[in-house]
């Protein structure tokens, strides 16, 4: 028998629901539920200008959990299969983690978020809406593909990094393993792959964030 003190979520409850993740997502202090990955302290030779480079490339990393939060939700609303659901949902759990020790980094240098992350997200929720609706495994397919993306864009920034940056190193390498770790659980879990002149369109939406979020 139907608990009568559980209804099934309106509309208007979703998108409530969804207006209060993205509210918390972009203005919120995220916690993390796993201890944060710096752990060294830099050397004296970390000066202010390698903290204001760091700065900058946290703020970019903090944009890209962003946009990740966007589209895991909006994944996780648009997935036909409840199992999909419930990864991707588990998948975005995970992200609040980096989300958490982005800003928590970025506090450390004395940086600030992106202005544009109101913008960054609501394109990547509408992004995330559109690869749900084609279908699971596009779905997936596509989460794989923003993953591969992800891992080699932190790649990068570990050569661009100071390197006398130690903590953020940390982070960004513990984000490099888990973000691999999520590409291939969706690859196990059926994803299809994605066609080139996709990964291309999301390579060049990539370095747009990438070059702006580092300014701006």
């Amino acid at each position: 028998m139907i608990d009568p003190s559980i209804r099934k979520l309106s509309s208007l409850d979703r998108i409530l629901t969804e207006a209060s993740r993205a509210l918390f997502t972009i203005y919120g202090k995220p916690t993390e539920t796993r201890p944060y990955p710096a752990t060294s302290n830099n050397p004296e030779s970390f000066s202010n200008n390698d903290r204001r480079r760091s700065a900058a490339y946290m703020r970019v990393n903090h944009t890209g959990e962003v946009c990740a939060q966007a589209l895991y939700q909006s994944q996780a609303m648009t997935a036909r299969q409840s199992l999909n659901q419930a990864y991707m949902q588990h998948s975005a759990n995970e992200e609040i983690d980096h989300l958490a020790w982005c800003e928590q980094r970025m506090n450390e240098l004395g940086g600030r978020k992106s202005l544009l992350n109101p913008l960054w997200y609501a394109g990547s929720f509408v992004i995330g809406a559109v690869a749900g609706l084609i279908g699971d495994k596009w779905n997936l397919g596509f989460v794989a593909e923003t993953e591969n993306q992800v891992v080699e864009h932190l790649e990068s920034h570990l050569t661009h990094l100071p390197e006398t940056d130690l903590r953020s190193r940390e982070v960004i390498e513990q984000m490099k393993a888990d973000e691999a770790q999520h590409a291939s659980q969706a690859v196990r879990a059926g994803a299809a792959t994605l066609p080139t002149p996709i990964k291309f369109l999301m390579k060049i939406g990539s370095r747009i964030m990438t070059r702006t979020a580092y300014r701006i």
